[in-house]
């Protein structure tokens, strides 16, 4: 897999710049998920929908661990503007290592960690989450519909269709 330049540098600029990231363990990238897998977390994440959100509805985006989109699924009734956020969150948490609510935390925080939103590409709004397999990266969900909570919750629930617990 070949890394674009901009991402290993953005990738080194934060952990040598931001307190605490570079001693963080993240998972490694492992094997992308195939479309059958995406499909499983979307509709976790779509049963998840109906219950927190109703009738408005999300857009989900599932990429594989490549940060490439494998399924785009905008629900009945979900505002056109959720499509790029879902796909920005889950961009986001593959391409950084780094679910978007751990990035909004760090944000929240000050200090070094400002330099994040210097990085292209880089989205701090709750609703993006990697999708972990046997330890390893496989992808990320993101979703944009609900508030950032909900978001949150329902990306949670399609990643814990593959198993990984919520932390």
């Amino acid at each position: 897999m070949k890394l674009h330049p901009f991402l290993l540098l953005a990738s080194a600029a934060i952990a040598l710049s931001v307190p605490g990231m570079a001693s963080a363990q993240r998972a490694p990238y492992g094997k992308p998920l195939g479309l059958d897998t995406a499909r499983k977390v979307a509709a976790a994440a779509e049963a998840e929908a109906k219950k927190v959100v109703g009738p408005f509805g999300v857009t989900i985006a599932v990429y594989d661990s490549t940060c490439n989109l494998v399924l785009l699924d905008r629900m009945d009734n979900t505002s056109l503007g959720t499509v790029p956020v879902a796909q920005d969150k889950a961009s986001t948490a593959c391409n950084f290592r780094l679910d978007t609510k751990g990035a909004m935390d760090r944000l929240a925080q000050g200090g070094g960690n400002m330099i994040l939103l210097a990085l292209r590409g880089f989205t701090a709004i709750e609703g993006g989450v990697q999708l972990i397999s046997d330890g390893q990266i496989v992808g990320a969900i993101g979703i944009s519909g609900g508030s950032s909570q909900q978001d949150e919750q329902i990306a949670r629930a399609g990643a814990a269709a593959l198993g990984r617990q919520a932390q």
